[in-house]
């Protein structure tokens, strides 16, 4: 049986790596950036509702939404803010994600 003998450096194999997960991180972030302030039709494509369901969140007192420009737009980095201290609290108080199968 012949056995071959193969050197790897894994410091090219890590360079690669890292090449390669920045090039396709840069690829999603590109495909996926939204602007500072979102429309309302941003908003729903960005959370994937309706129209109807857009306007429900923004009437939420505790909602990021701002009105200065004569539309309601919101805030993209207050949204993401929003969404991770909702997600925790329903984690915290309730038993959602405990009860649904993943």
């Amino acid at each position: 049986m012949n056995v071959i003998k193969v050197e790897v450096d894994m410091n090219q194999i890590r360079q690669a790596i890292r090449e390669e997960v920045a090039k396709a991180a840069e690829e999603f972030q590109a495909k996926h950036q939204y602007p500072p302030l979102l429309t309302m039709k941003q908003l729903q494509d960005f959370l994937n509702i309706k129209v109807t369901k857009a306007y429900e969140l923004i009437k939420r007192q505790d909602f990021p939404v701002t009105r200065e420009m004569g539309r309601p737009m919101v805030p993209t980095h207050m949204l993401l803010k929003w969404i991770e201290r909702n997600t925790q609290w329903v984690n915290e108080n309730t038993e959602y994600f405990n009860s649904r199968a993943m």
